[in-house]
């Protein structure tokens, strides 16, 4: 699978797991300013993958090359500034619960750069205003609902700009409406930031909303992978009940609200 463009992400013949395979003989590739999203049931191995991408999980086989350069393969100080031209934002927002918002999304820029903390403050303040929380700088995580606690998370894993983000379901347990903002998040980081992004996710509402590519995994690899419209009509029965099973969205009180 092949991405248009400079490619920012490709895997090559790559196997992931931990004692075994769960998924094997991936290859995928990522075009700079694409949404690629990275699909499948529960247990596919998808957040594995994702694992190994984001620099946690060494591959069983086969590379991962980012920015051209074989992740694995690279001393740990050059890996490391590899990774530091990627972010994260985790499926638990994993906010520090003791930090106010500002302190959490400054961290990687007191952790990482010598930006001067009044720049380190203005900064923080433009990116919660990109993401919808202007003016809750100083509310402690335990005071924010759990949408926001998710737009905390991307504002916190984009503070630094990043060529490359991986996010690991971000709308997923959230009402539709909320779920719809944070899709607008990240069409903006795009947009706005020129971020490049590779989404884990099984919301289809979101999928067609913002993914330009997919890929589907499924019984130990790749199932199927093109644009939203070309799996949408795969005559593949598992890649076609994908496409159209019923959303699976909460509603009602067990939803996460704004």
């Amino acid at each position: 699978m092949t991405g248009g463009g400079d490619i920012v992400l490709a895997c090559r013949d790559l196997s992931v797991g931990y004692e075994r395979p769960v998924l094997e003989h991936v290859d995928l590739s990522i075009g700079r300013g694409e949404i690629v999203a990275l699909l499948g049931g529960s247990g596919c191995g998808k957040s594995t993958l994702l694992r190994t991408l984001v620099g946690l999980l060494p591959p069983l086989a086969g590379t991962v090359e980012l920015f051209g350069r074989p992740l694995y393969e690279l001393p740990l100080d050059d890996r490391n500034r590899l990774l530091a031209r990627t972010g994260t934002a985790f499926q638990q927002d994993a906010l520090f619960g003791s930090m106010t918002l500002e302190d959490n999304i400054a961290l990687p820029l007191c952790e990482l750069t010598r930006v001067p903390a009044p720049v380190v403050a203005e900064m923080v303040r433009m990116r919660l205003a990109l993401v919808g929380l202007a003016g809750l700088e100083h509310r402690l995580p335990g005071e924010l609902s759990g949408g926001q606690r998710k737009r905390a998370a991307l504002a916190r894993a984009s503070i630094l700009d990043p060529e490359l983000m991986f996010c690991d379901e971000p709308s997923a347990g959230l009402d539709p409406a909320v779920a719809a903002g944070i899709d607008e998040t990240l069409l903006q980081f795009r947009a706005v930031l020129g971020i490049t992004l590779a989404v884990v996710s099984h919301e289809l509402e979101s999928i067609r909303t913002i993914a330009d590519r997919a890929v589907l995994f499924a019984d130990g690899g790749i199932r199927a992978a093109g644009t939203i419209d070309e799996l949408s009509r795969s005559r593949d029965p598992e890649v076609f009940g994908f496409f159209h099973r019923v959303a699976e969205r909460p509603r009602g009180p067990a939803s996460i609200a704004t």
